[in-house]
């Protein structure tokens, strides 16, 4: 078939008007995604907890009348006073201990009781710490000017890490009150996120991702309160039987800590110090030093164990989904990173799976 030079003007024209359009349609998106920036972690977030407490929402339905923004904002006040309470507690004894040990240091009489001999007998680092500390027990003022650059650092690191966890903190409260939104109306949600999803995977596998989706992010945020729990109730044990000061307020910190995907050690460390500094090296206290240790490394273990149940994926998907996510992105990786692997693994083994018939018989019928 020839092309005549007016079929080769209409080609042109169309490829054209394709480009405009295209081109028109790629600026649109840039434009709507620089307006919707800055909000996209608060919607990532309302996202998530609305498809973790929805479950909440569909049980009590029945006990009160199917109303749905009522049910959502019961749940979104009981969550407010469930993570209010503990913070401000926290909070509040934090202020109250860092004034206190303020006091104590400007009077004088705060002291640090000499190491045992035994300490210089410690493998490595024993005579190294034998030697720190008994500085600190002679000379505490002169240790602290020799490391004063280091302390000063370590000062500012701790108030950006308190400022970026304030900052955090009243995300996630914003978060919350557009989750309630979002669950007053989950039902019309599940089905445009099943359109949405159909139309960019084919309506075979737009409710099967949907729901992979969903049961991903749930056994997730399951999985890492979960943990979280488990570690509050392992090292809270240990805090009330060795008789810490405000053991129960340090036991709902690593339940926080453990939400917030931070190690429990920057608990459990300090606690170790503290009980060896104020009741000398014995038997109790290096016992109860590895297990706090231990307990402040248990979701490593736990981590594999509740990680992806419930979810039609292999579970190593789901861990290296969620270790992989936080590493690059955060406590917000944390979720997205194994909804995205699990999406994908879903897919490759259908696209694996989805071939013509004549190859299946083929591959079937030895040589």
């Amino acid at each position: 078939m020839l092309h005549t030079p007016t079929n080769s003007r209409v080609l042109s024209r169309e490829l054209l008007d394709v480009l405009i359009r295209a081109g028109l349609i790629a600026v649109l998106a840039s434009f709507c995604f620089r307006i919707f920036a800055p909000f996209l972690n608060l919607m990532v977030w309302a996202i998530i907890l609305a498809i973790t407490l929805y479950p909440l929402q569909v049980r009590l339905r029945g006990p009160l009348g199917g109303k749905d923004g009522l049910i959502a904002t019961l749940i979104i006040l009981v969550a407010f006073t469930v993570i209010l309470v503990p913070t401000y507690l926290l909070g509040v004894a934090v202020a109250a201990s860092i004034e206190r040990a303020m006091e104590v240091f400007k009077s004088g009489s705060f002291q640090i009781p000499p190491p045992a001999e035994s300490v210089a007998a410690w493998p490595l680092v024993g005579q190294r710490v034998y030697d720190f500390w008994a500085q600190a027990s002679t000379d505490l003022t002169g240790l602290l000017q020799k490391f004063a650059p280091q302390l000063k650092e370590l000062g500012l690191a701790l108030l950006s890490a308190v400022t970026g966890l304030s900052a955090g903190l009243l995300v996630f409260f914003l978060a919350l009150i557009v989750a309630g939104i979002l669950m007053a109306h989950g039902d019309k949600g599940y089905h445009s996120t099943v359109q949405i999803a159909s139309r960019i995977s084919g309506p075979d596998n737009g409710r099967q991702i949907a729901d992979l989706c969903t049961a991903t992010i749930r056994a997730v945020a399951q999985g890492v309160v979960g943990i979280a729990f488990i570690q509050m109730l392992l090292i809270g044990v240990a805090f009330v039987v060795m008789g810490i000061p405000a053991a129960g307020l340090l036991a709902l910190a690593v339940l926080l800590i453990g939400i917030m995907q931070l190690p429990a050690t920057l608990i459990t460390i300090p606690v170790i110090v503290f009980v060896i500094v104020t009741k000398g090296v014995s038997t109790a206290t290096i016992i109860f030093s590895v297990y706090v240790f231990v307990a402040g490394l248990a979701d490593n273990v736990l981590k594999p164990l509740l990680l992806g149940r419930g979810v039609a994926v292999p579970m190593p998907v789901v861990l290296i989904g969620a270790l992989g996510g936080m590493v690059t992105g955060g406590v917000i990786g944390l979720f997205i990173g194994p909804v995205m692997l699990a999406v994908g693994y879903q897919l490759f083994w259908r696209w694996v799976k989805d071939q013509p018939q004549a190859e299946r018989v083929q591959q079937r019928t030895p040589s």
